[in-house]
């Protein structure tokens, strides 16, 4: 590439900032994960309480609140916790990831190969989708990420201690005070594992004389890391006490153990193959259409006779003949993925620290077939240019009513998909436009100009640059604000005086969800965390916000308690935690 290290870092750093920051604010919460992050922040700068808030009506933070400090102190300069502030930590955490990466392997490769491998990590849909939302995964992943690197350039250098396990130590300790204590051990787990297979399988067990030495200091490295964490989980227990004890053991032990008290994501092991594959896209079929691309071996052919060929032996010199970059990169890869089919609970986002180096070997395969000269690139650029093209015209048919959207929707959640489809009509303004556009003109581009020149590589960047800004600066707010209950959380704001009684909320499934809650997460967010738990608190007066079909279930059951309801003071045609709201002013007879 032309451009210097210094350049494409400081390129890497303004795309990355451009395809994250302006548009973390736009769209309000429409899942429940990201209101329940929130709202811990939310009730620590209520409460003053730094250490285990409570929200939701009791309930205490099912994550240590390293994440939960960044929001609420990003949020003190305004007063208030806000979209945009909620998930700038893990907009930052992905530029981090994408940036590290990119340092490491340009140290250890070339700067194509690095620039390549930092943009996949930016562009796939996992990443990208993580890096705008409020959860603490993102974080997790770059401490954890961070760690490893640092792990492996220590393990690289003479001395045992040196800055490298320093920098690994505090990583470690970060990512622990994020979500636990696997921060330390997939680090440690990773290069620990790369070493020993390292020493065992390449011929370097007299070189690697202070192999166990190393791993000892590793395991020493990992008791330091607890030291930070161990401090607030004192603090914690001293005010949750037994409460919190029985959660840290269902988070940490339970999940590894099969042995939680409520059903979280469980799947099989090869669930993780099938979400790794899709959080790659688009840049999964790179892989697929190399397929068709590559004839014969990668490994060194084996001079011996094809009658006497040893496949143990001809995979032992394939392995021993990548370099230590790349090795590294398949041992961690692997680890981390055997490490969680582990537990019973599975989701896509716990693979995230995986992802650099699988990146590594998706870039390098880019390069690889463009240097062959093979065409597998060139149709996977036509392919997102043609995407592209499609994303437009969609947008434009909608715009022209060219098929009725009644006639496009149906089910029981048909007006609400018609509903947003009436929301991308409704688009203006000009700087949406001219986003909606970005994809149509760098597709144009391609097909006029970018194709002749066959840089298929650094083309399919910009084209999957400009889908990413219009969907997340246009698409996606538009069409998810629809869902969004913030309209809601206002209209019970009048229709609930705070001094007739406080709100309450009723949830049937919450009984059987133990360990999970469920609680309206968005309106208690937009409500400003005053909702609380009707089945614990027992109250004498207030309102109750319940769903139709658990009021109808539950009715006889509450007036028996000594409820009385009046009529019925707001209610909602749209589903808000599966069922259409109800909310009914009720007092206790005693």
């Amino acid at each position: 590439m032309r451009l210097s290290t210094k350049q494409l870092t400081v390129l890497i750093i303004l795309l990355s900032v451009i395809s994250l920051i302006p548009w973390l604010g736009l769209f309000e919460y429409n899942t429940k994960g990201e209101p329940r992050e929130a709202i811990v922040s939310l009730s620590m700068l209520q409460s003053d309480n730094w250490i285990l808030p409570r929200n939701n009506g009791g309930e205490i933070p099912y994550k240590p609140p390293f994440f939960h400090w960044c929001i609420a102190a990003i949020s003190l300069l305004q007063g208030y916790v806000s979209h945009f502030t909620s998930r700038l930590p893990s907009a930052l955490s992905l530029v981090a990831v994408v940036l590290s990466t990119f340092c490491f392997y340009v140290k250890r490769s070339n700067r194509k190969t690095a620039f390549i491998a930092a943009m996949i990590l930016l562009l796939c849909m996992e990443l990208h989708r993580a890096g705008g939302n409020c959860r603490v995964d993102m974080l997790l992943t770059a401490f954890s990420v961070g760690a490893m690197f640092q792990l492996y350039r220590w393990q690289k250098q003479a001395k045992l201690i040196n800055w490298h396990l320093l920098w690994a130590v505090l990583l470690m300790g970060l990512a622990t005070f994020t979500k636990g204590p696997v921060g330390v051990i997939i680090p440690c787990v990773a290069v620990g594992g790369y070493c020993l297979v390292n020493a065992l399988t390449r011929g370097e067990l007299a070189k690697f004389s202070k192999l166990w030495k190393q791993i000892g200091m590793m395991f020493v490295a990992a008791l330091f890391s607890f030291i930070l964490p161990a401090i607030w989980y004192y603090a914690a227990w001293k005010q949750g006490g037994q409460e919190f004890l029985d959660l840290v053991y269902e988070e940490n032990i339970g999940r590894m153990t099969h042995t939680m008290s409520y059903v979280s994501h469980e799947a099989p092991w090869w669930f993780n193959l099938v979400t790794l594959s899709y959080g790659f896209l688009p840049f999964t079929l790179v892989a697929v259409l190399a397929c068709f691309s590559i004839s014969g071996g990668i490994c060194p052919k084996n001079h011996e006779t094809e009658g006497n060929i040893n496949p143990a032996k001809t995979i032992l010199n394939c392995w021993r003949s990548l370099s230590d970059k790349t090795a590294f990169s398949v041992i961690a890869a692997l680890l981390i993925l055997v490490f969680y089919c582990i537990p019973q609970s599975k989701r896509s986002v716990y693979l995230m620290p995986m992802y650099p180096f699988v990146a590594y070997f998706l870039a390098s395969l880019m390069v690889w077939l463009e240097d062959k000269g093979k065409r597998s690139i060139t149709y996977f650029t036509d392919f997102l240019a043609v995407m592209a093209l499609l994303l437009f015209g969609v947008f434009i048919s909608l715009r022209m009513n060219v098929v009725p959207l009644e006639l496009l929707f149906n089910g029981s959640y048909a007006d609400e998909n018609i509903a947003m489809a009436h929301a991308l009509c409704d688009i203006s303004s000009l700087w949406q436009w001219a986003l909606v556009v970005l994809p149509t003109a760098a597709a144009i581009w391609w097909f006029i100009r970018g194709r002749r020149q066959g840089k298929a590589n650094l083309s399919a960047i910009p084209i999957c640059f400009a889908v990413y800004i219009a969907i997340d600066g246009v698409y996606k707010p538009t069409v998810l604000n629809v869902k969004s209950v913030k309209d809601i959380a206002a209209q019970l704001e009048q229709t609930c005086p705070k001094d007739e009684g406080k709100m309450y909320e009723y949830i049937e499934d919450a009984e059987q969800s133990q360990g999970d809650p469920i609680h309206y997460f968005e309106l208690n967010f937009y409500l400003g965390n005053v909702i609380e738990n009707f089945r614990a608190s027992s109250p004498d007066c207030g309102y109750l916000l319940i769903g139709s079909e658990d009021m109808k279930l539950r009715q006889s059951e509450f007036e028996r308690q000594g409820y009385v309801f009046d009529s019925m003071v707001y209610s909602t045609s749209r589903r808000v935690v599966g069922q259409p709201l109800e909310v009914y002013h009720f007092e206790r007879i005693k």
